[in-house]
């Protein structure tokens, strides 16, 4: 199995590394109901129907 001719140094290795972490999810808050919700993404209310930018976009379910 081949081996590295040199060591590789710290600066190189972490440099390599520094896309390698989680990024937390963007959280928004409704204005109405005031519950957390991903931007810029249709979410379901408590009534069924669907919102986005405040405002709603399908009937409400029965």
């Amino acid at each position: 199995m081949p081996t590295p001719k040199k060591k590789t140094s710290r600066a190189r290795r972490d440099t390599r590394r520094a896309h390698d972490f989680l990024t937390v999810p963007g959280i928004a808050t409704d204005k109405k109901s005031g519950e957390l919700i991903r931007p810029h993404r249709a979410f379901k209310g408590a009534d069924g129907a669907l919102y986005y930018n405040g405002k709603q976009i399908t009937a409400a379910r029965d």
